[in-house]
């Protein structure tokens, strides 16, 4: 008995920009962001808020990627880190990757920073802004 994998349901028609449609048309095409069910997406938000390392946040990097080809870069800001505002998470642009779900992101992940400040510290070490201090 084969399961077809489960995707992720439409948005409203003019609520999002994410393309699904022309995604799921195009023969092909890298569908793995799809699998990104809203109930995933709630799971992928809170082990995100709930770091418990550089490692830990590095993992789940690599992890989005493999898995739904995600890629986010999170790398300290131009100016003065006196935040996490100054901390920056850009994610790329991906066919199918829902507006909402594109800014939860790099939400959860500044929760998280903030809940374990100790992960923004050698976020800032290996980027050797912390070398002199």
């Amino acid at each position: 008995m084969t399961t077809t994998p489960v995707i992720r349901q439409p948005c409203p028609p003019g609520a999002c920009d994410c393309g699904r449609d022309p995604l799921l048309e195009t023969p092909g095409a890298d569908v793995r962001i799809l699998f990104l069910t809203r109930a995933e997406e709630k799971r992928l938000i809170e082990r995100l808020e709930n770091l418990q390392s550089l490692s830990d946040l590095e993992r789940l990097q690599r992890r989005m990627h493999e898995q739904l080809g995600i890629r986010v870069d999170i790398a300290p800001g131009f100016n003065e880190v006196r935040t996490m505002r100054g901390i920056a998470i850009a994610i790329n642009e991906l066919p199918g990757l829902c507006r909402k779900t594109r800014a939860s992101i790099p939400a959860a992940i500044r929760r998280g920073l903030e809940k374990n400040p100790e992960v923004a510290y050698e976020l800032l070490n290996a980027n050797d802004l912390l070398r002199d201090a």
